[in-house]
């Protein structure tokens, strides 16, 4: 099983708090998955909504092609996410209970499929980011004193 990431949402763990992560297919046109190949996507504001039986993702960018000869597509279109009936009736029920959100974290090739991981995600405030950000630096600070050691 070979996957090929092609990009990651990295400020995501620093504004989230990641509870579940779910992988889902994306209905994507030709040229967006040859843009892909060549690694033209960003993830920064994406989200993604369930509206009626469908998970939709908003707000993610994926280049136009060089090279394609048709119409071309708005890089920030809508595009609809693959999830079972039952996932999807799981996540709405996650979504509205305990207000959380839906967040693309990564976007890569499994298999020759384009994949989206998608988090159920709740927001941080200013004080848990700054919360985060210290208890990552004492890890630093503690690996590098074993380091030392060894």
């Amino acid at each position: 099983m070979s996957v090929k990431v092609v990009c990651q949402n990295k400020k995501a763990a620093h504004d989230y708090f990641i509870t579940e992560r779910y992988e889902a297919g994306l209905v994507l046109t030709g040229s967006e998955v040859k843009s892909l190949r060549q690694g033209k996507a960003t993830l920064a504001d994406g989200y993604a909504q369930v509206v009626g039986n469908e998970v939709l993702l908003y707000n993610v960018h994926i280049s136009p092609y060089s090279h394609t000869h048709h119409e071309e597509q708005a890089p920030t279109r809508t595009r609809k996410v693959l999830f079972h009936r039952q996932e999807i009736r799981r996540l709405i029920g996650k979504i509205q209970e305990k207000g959380l959100t839906l967040i693309p974290t990564k976007i890569y090739f499994k298999n020759g499929w384009v994949k989206v991981e998608l988090a159920l995600a709740k927001g941080k405030k200013l004080y848990d980011k700054r919360e985060s950000i210290k208890r990552r630096e004492e890890e630093r600070e503690i690996a590098k004193r074993y380091r030392g050691r060894n």
